[in-house]
């Protein structure tokens, strides 16, 4: 028996893939969560064989949310589940060492089979994700840019985003000016819309 952990914001769908993977007999929902800074503590507890793994979840993403179950339960292994299909995103969740990467509107067999390929060993990724991915173009930016810019996104004010890296706010308004100048954005604005529009930012 395959035990199962799925993180999930939303209720209702939550609670179809619960009901859903509960009928697959070698499959056993042992923690359903909502929100990403929950997955940890639950898989910890539970000890899942696969974690399936909504990509846009409140309190930490799914793709950090994969990483840190990475480095913490190695065993583990992380499905993402998308309604993106930004070719960015796709190799942040290889770099995050996911396992697989599903489409949400992926019949729900896929699902269950996806489970128990990436259960075994096996990489999962949807062929449309493969695909745009092979064509998308790669940042410019580097990670800590990534990451300033991802927190400014987030709505974070600069001292905030400083306070959050430890760096200084001279440092943190260099990154975003470099970041801004990187993408020939106008401002920081549109450098979060160029950087999400091309999948470098969730």
């Amino acid at each position: 028996m395959l035990r199962v952990l799925l993180a999930e914001d939303m209720h209702m769908v939550r609670g179809a893939l619960v009901a859903l993977l509960s009928l697959e007999r070698d499959l056993d929902v042992v923690a359903s969560v909502e929100r990403g800074d929950e997955i940890l503590p639950a898989a910890l507890a539970e000890k899942p064989d696969v974690a399936i793994i909504d990509i846009d979840l409140p309190g930490l993403d799914g793709l950090s949310a994969a990483s840190l179950l990475h480095e913490r339960l190695p065993d583990c292994k992380t499905l993402i589940l998308t309604s993106l299909d930004r070719p960015g995103t796709l190799r942040r969740a290889m770099a995050a060492q996911v396992s697989g990467y599903l489409l949400k509107d992926a019949p729900p067999q896929k699902l269950a089979q996806a489970v128990r390929k990436v259960a075994g060993g096996q990489r999962v990724i949807d062929s449309e994700l493969a695909l745009a991915a092979w064509g998308g173009a790669d940042s410019p930016l580097t990670a800590r840019e990534t990451e300033v810019l991802q927190l400014a996104a987030g709505g974070y004010e600069v001292v905030e985003i400083a306070t959050q890296l430890r760096l200084s706010v001279g440092t943190v308004r260099n990154y975003l000016t470099t970041v801004v100048t990187k993408l020939n954005a106008r401002n920081r604005v549109d450098a979060i819309r160029i950087a999400r529009e091309a999948g470098w930012l969730l």
